[in-house]
């Protein structure tokens, strides 16, 4: 009984974390096209970040222009994955920045889908000029910081016992 409350209040949690970050992804993509969109680039830091505004038809690094149908198919089927993977997560207090992660990965999923099936594009802002980087946004950096913690838990944190523990709540019934 403990187990399904405990799991009902990280459930309800991770929904409450889901819907907050997709609002503030929304609302930074909002500002920029009411702000940025046919205006000159805001430079924040002078020779190394602005605000520049894009729209951006691929993926990360602006990777397989033009596939939309592609993302419209392969981003439900990546977030039923993870979904699925959040309410079987073991409740034990070592997978609890693992399930974490997992809920702002799918937030960032969520935003960009959100701009690819409203406007067939994604709007990117954030610009590191010094280092010529791709333009990105907030979403995209819910993804990779969610992506680059998730490989260091995985190479240092985590033990082959732990995956097996992991893989068994996923495929068998609690």
């Amino acid at each position: 009984m403990f187990y399904k409350f405990k799991k009902s209040i990280s459930l309800i949690y991770a929904l409450f974390l889901v819907v907050l970050l997709v609002f503030l992804d929304q609302l930074t993509k909002y500002l920029a096209v009411h702000h940025l969109m046919n205006n000159s680039d805001v430079v924040l830091i002078p020779g190394a970040l602005q605000l520049h505004y894009l729209e951006n038809t691929g993926a990360a690094f602006s990777l397989l222009q033009g596939r939309q149908l592609l993302f419209a198919v392969i981003t439900p089927i990546l977030l039923l994955f993870l979904v699925y993977s959040v309410i079987r997560m073991p409740q034990e207090k070592k997978y609890s920045l693992l399930n974490y992660i997992v809920v702002i990965v799918i937030a960032g999923a969520i935003g960009n889908y959100i701009d690819r099936i409203l406007n067939n594009y994604v709007v990117d802002f954030i610009y590191f000029s010094l280092i010529n980087f791709p333009v990105f946004n907030v979403a995209d950096i819910y993804v990779t910081c969610g992506v680059i913690v998730l490989f260091f838990l995985v190479l240092f944190y985590y033990k082959d016992e732990d995956f097996e523990e992991i893989k068994h709540s996923l495929l068998f019934k609690k």
